[in-house]
């Protein structure tokens, strides 16, 4: 489901007379239906820099990253919209919505973009909220009110509102007390269990050794002259 090979990154930085900084070259990953691979390294290794670039954010300057088929390192716009909307979610720290649109919709979104009913849209969006223990009287709000844990369960309630064949998971169980890290680990456990192709970075060790199957350390990736 993601394929991953001779890739490179490097960013130019303009207001330092264009210079440009490589920051990975070589990088090669592959993960099939119902494996979980975890991004591995210390802090500024590029763990966050290969996520974003199989989630389209960051062009790569060289390389493959082919997911279900299509390689986003060469897609057009449109087709990496396409593939997010019905292939590859992304489950990322920080919740970013609309304000004023209740925590419900805000879950129930990827399912109306993809034309499901919207009250199957509002039933599952509710049943993943109740799971995550986010209170009913808070479901009318916008999440930008809620604290900091809540938004992440809203986040990952959104993220795991539609089965995704291919998941990105930035730190899915960070900031996450005892009974709520359970409820998300399990549901990582029944996407795998369902053939889904998952790339994460667990901070977590004990949630990284319970659900990886292989743990990439992207340090290998890192130019000579940037170690």
């Amino acid at each position: 489901m993601i394929l991953i090979e001779n890739l490179s990154k490097s960013f130019t930085l303009h207001n330092q007379g264009g210079a440009v900084i490589s920051v990975m070259e070589g990088a090669a990953l592959s993960v099939a239906r119902g494996e979980c691979v975890a991004l591995a390294g210390p802090s500024g290794a590029g763990k966050s820099t290969l996520m974003r670039m199989i989630w389209g954010n960051y062009r790569a300057a060289s390389g493959v990253i082919r997911v279900a088929g299509l390689d986003v390192a060469q897609a057009a716009p449109r087709e990496i919209i396409a593939l997010r909307r019905a292939t590859l979610g992304y489950v990322s720290q920080f919740l970013r919505v609309v304000p004023r649109v209740p925590c419900l919709r805000v879950v129930a979104e990827p399912l109306l973009a993809l034309g499901v009913p919207e009250a199957a849209a509002l039933t599952r969006a509710a049943d993943l909220l109740g799971q995550l223990n986010i209170p009913e009287r808070l479901w009318p709000l916008s999440p930008t009110t809620f604290s900091g844990g809540e938004q992440q369960r809203v986040n990952i309630a959104r993220g795991f509102a539609h089965p995704f064949p291919v998941l990105l998971l930035d730190e899915p169980t960070a900031s996450l007390d005892a009974r709520n890290r359970e409820v998300v680990l399990a549901l990582i456990e029944a996407a795998k269990a369902r053939g889904a192709a998952i790339v994460g970075i667990f901070h977590d060790d004990a949630a990284r050794a319970r659900l990886c199957d292989l743990e990439i350390d992207v340090t290998r990736f890192t130019p000579a002259k940037a170690a």
